[in-house]
């Protein structure tokens, strides 16, 4: 699981993230000393970052709205995401996507 940020809003503040073993337009970031998957810098949307929620000390507040790549989830694999995408949403979904995260936060 990842939580998604504006690009503008994240900065590594100690050390070098490496890049795994996927070099491609997608980049995977990763802690040089453990190898644990850090954050993603998805292709085509270079306004924002997946960090991992491993990393937080406190994920408690955090809840599933969207999930991706349900094409390659497990069978019992279930969340309680109120968005779905067999793959990767569409640059075009943002804002609709970012209008019904920002809509679940009003209620």
């Amino acid at each position: 699981m990842s939580a998604l940020f504006a690009a503008a809003d994240f900065e590594v503040t100690t050390g070098e993230p490496v890049i795994g073993g996927l070099h491609g337009a997608t980049r995977h970031f990763y802690c040089p000393h453990c190898m644990s998957w850090m954050f993603t810098r998805p292709e085509g949307a270079d306004l924002f970052v997946n960090v991992r929620v491993t990393l937080f000390d406190d994920s408690s507040g955090l809840e599933p709205f969207m999930e991706t790549m349900t094409a390659e989830k497990l069978p019992w694999v279930s969340t309680t995401a109120v968005e779905g995408f067999e793959g990767f949403p569409q640059p075009a979904d943002y804002g609709r996507l970012m209008g019904a995260y920002a809509a679940r936060g009003a209620g």
